[in-house]
């Protein structure tokens, strides 16, 4: 434990004697805010929450037929916590435990909220990792914050803080359930909009017991919410509900997931033709648009047919969105049209068509939630492969997101092993240049791809394939990445997609394009382009954290290279499997900033006098900045504010004025000689309390009448080049 943080977990049994055991212990009995866990070691089970009265609420849970069964309880306590502060870390607890997989979740996914509050990330997340340090020392919890992060149990968990885009989508979803005039819903979003977490949300909602769902927390403007969930589980008490998954690889890895969530089982997660069993009250398709007709499916036309007749379709003519729609009262269909990769899918004409008729509501989803490029990288790639962009326009950079342009194969393979290495979850994936000769090959001595000397294979399973075993050695497919998150991905333009300078123009080359079911039926090479341009566009936009290009086509790694730049890589490793030894450099982002004046030798401890202003600016990231605030940098003095990570000569970012430091525990730059101290607001006055490992900065008290009661400015953060 890092004393440090202050934080204390204590153990108890989970019966009716805990409420005179806890009595006397000081943070329940002065009803302050705590973070509880009860468990049961045996069962796997456990409940996460957090209350300023715990003695109320475990009666209540002690009285709870699900929970009473609970063995033992942990009250995870500090005194810096707040309110804020342990909604948060019961929100973190109730996500990464989820993601872990030792326990279900008895708690419902509704009421989790992010809490933006101060000192969140410089105090707050630390403590938490404190807090998850301490159980995993206890065989409480069993994986690391960061191999979780990477997991698919934490990707795909319904235990998510939604946006505001996916809570406006929710509730449309939600009043569109509710309509006997509306039969459809159609969820309209483009790659990383999170279209998959809002299904599986959903899922859970519909399935969670209504005293499961914890409503106390939702401000007023939310009663709607409210009133809605709690009349949607009315009229659907007990549905018949199932989340229809075309790809085969996806909907073994979300199988596996709703094993792992109290209330779901692997066989809620369908496959099209299942839908053929039985009817449904609602089910809930991801991935819409790669529900199939009757095109190029190679050994499944059998099973499809099979399924046409017993639906009572003439057999040339049923899709699976046909059966979806008849065995269903309402579906919920989440769609994106850039998304549709070969001829077998369904025709966006027929989604078009869907669209409009009266019983259909449409909604859509716009915020990117996966690229940390945002919808600025979304929007540049849409314009790089539909050439839209101009010879002035200027190469895409981010502060946030790592893009670039690989003049070196043997770079690309090495940089996406060195990410793996590091972060994990990094992969190569490229279009159909090249068959997959080594898919007959048991021994694995067949390649299927060699560029510039280097030689790989494509993926050995069509099934989990980011998550298998070999996989950083191989190449993935869009059948094996689409659908999933990545962290970094290396994206090979193959031999089927080159650029005409003159009619500035993507083109392609069909007798490079190896994939014989994305040929077959095509009417025509545009159609053919498009479905090759949607494959690169919907790869590119798997990375979180980056992408990274190699074109084998000259012409159009000259088109590229126009519009994304290059890295300056060091890489120190002769040998390319050994992925340990690389060291890797990367040329920094051009950073989005703005400048701010720099303030020199202000008091932080002593009351220095400011009278040696820095003609100085600074710069600082733009998203620190409030529209319509003013602000200003200061090199801060003394030892006050240590415990804070404030030391002697760090530069800290200040908002102007008073009305900022809108509670007490602002931290607040006061009196003209600007002293930074912590501040708690009393009738009269306030009262300055340092924060310091200094036993000799004192508490004192300022009040109206003080010369010094006059807030300068009010403490932002700190800032990293300080």
């Amino acid at each position: 434990m890092q004393e440090k943080f202050f934080v204390e977990i204590k153990d108890f049994e989970f019966k009716p004697e805990l409420l005179n055991t806890i009595r006397e212990v000081n943070f329940v009995k002065g009803c302050w805010p705590l973070v509880y866990f009860i468990h049961d070691e045996d069962e796997k089970t456990a409940y996460v929450g957090e209350t300023t009265d715990a003695l109320a609420r475990m009666t209540a849970h002690l009285r709870n037929s699900k929970k009473k069964v609970l063995k033992r309880v942990k009250l995870i306590m500090s005194d810096r916590f707040n309110k804020s502060a342990t909604l948060d870390i019961e929100s973190n607890l109730i996500r990464y435990i989820a993601g872990d997989g030792k326990y279900t979740l008895l708690n419902g996914n509704i009421g989790l909220a992010n809490h933006t509050y101060y000192q969140q990330k410089e105090l707050y997340l630390e403590i938490f990792k404190t807090v998850w340090d301490e159980l995993r020392k206890e065989g409480i919890v069993l994986s690391t914050l960061n191999k979780i992060d990477n997991s698919d149990l934490f990707k795909y968990s319904p235990y998510k803080t939604l946006t505001s885009d996916q809570r406006i989508g929710l509730l449309a979803i939600i009043k569109a359930l509710l309509s006997d005039s509306t039969h459809t819903v159609m969820v309209n979003g483009g790659a990383g909009t999170g279209k998959s977490i809002l299904a599986i949300y959903l899922f859970k909602l519909l399935y969670s017991d209504p005293d499961e769902l914890n409503f106390s927390e939702f401000q007023e403007d939310e009663f709607e919410f409210v009133r809605l969930v709690q009349s949607l589980q009315a009229k659907f008490p007990k549905p018949k509900v199932g989340l229809v998954i075309p790809m085969s690889g996806f909907r073994s890895t979300l199988k596996k997931v709703f094993t792992n969530v109290h209330g779901l089982h692997s066989s809620m997660v369908i496959g099209p033709a299942e839908v053929a069993k039985e009817k449904f009250d609602i089910l809930i398709v991801d991935e819409s648009h790669r529900l199939r007709r009757r095109v190029n499916l190679g050994a499944y036309f059998g099973a499809f047919d099979k399924v046409n007749i017993k639906l009572g379709f003439e057999r040339e003519n049923g899709t699976e969105l046909d059966w979806v729609l008849k065995q269903s009262a309402k579906q919920i269909l989440f769609y994106d049209q850039n998304q549709t990769i070969k001829p077998s899918d369904i025709l966006s004409s027929d989604f078009t068509s869907l669209s409009t008729k009266g019983s259909t509501y449409n909604t859509s989803l716009i915020s990117q939630l996966r690229s940390l490029g945002g919808n600025d990288y979304v929007q540049f790639i849409d314009r790089l492969l539909n050439c839209h962009l101009r010879e002035s326009d200027k190469k895409f950079t981010s502060r946030n997101y790592d893009f670039f342009l690989f003049d070196s194969f043997e770079d690309l393979v090495k940089t996406i092993k060195k990410r793996d290495a590091d972060v994990g979850l990094s992969r190569l994936a490229a279009g159909y240049s090249w068959s997959w000769e080594s898919q007959n090959n048991p021994d694995r001595t067949v390649f299927d791809i060699e560029i510039d000397g280097i030689k790989l294979r494509w993926n050995a399973t069509n099934k989990d394939w980011i998550n298998s075993e070999n996989a950083i050695s191989e190449v993935g497919c869009i059948h094996t990445t689409q659908g999933y998150d990545l962290n970094y991905i290396g994206v090979i333009f193959g031999k089927e997609i080159s650029y005409d300078s003159d009619t500035n123009q993507i083109v392609i080359r069909p007798e490079n394009y190896r994939d014989q079911n994305g040929r077959v039926g095509v009417k025509s090479e545009d159609d053919l382009k498009q479905y090759i341009l949607n494959i690169y566009k919907t790869m590119m936009l798997r990375g979180i954290k980056g992408t990274y290009i190699y074109a084998c086509d000259p012409k159009l790694q000259a088109y590229l290279k126009k519009y994304i730049p290059s890295p300056e890589l060091h890489i120190d490793s002769e040998n390319i499997e050994n992925d340990t030894n690389v060291k890797l450099t990367v040329s920094p982002y051009i950073k989005e900033v703005v400048r701010v004046p720099l303030y020199d030798s202000i008091g932080c401890g002593e009351l220095m006098h400011a009278n040696t202003i820095s003609d100085e600016t600074i710069e600082v990231p733009a998203w620190l900045i409030k529209p319509g605030a003013k602000y200003f940098a200061l090199r801060t003095r003394g030892d006050s504010m240590d415990l804070l990570g404030i030391n002697d000569g760090d530069i800290i970012l200040c908002q102007k004025n008073y009305q900022a430091a809108s509670g007490s525990n602002a931290v607040v730059l006061i009196g003209d000689d600007a002293t930074l101290k912590q501040i708690k607001f009393e009738k009269d006055g306030l009262v300055l309390i340092p924060k310091s490992s200094n036993p000799d900065h004192k508490i004192r008290k300022l009040t109206q009448n003080d010369e010094e009661f006059k807030v300068l400015g009010v403490f932002v953060c700190k800032l990293e080049n300080s």
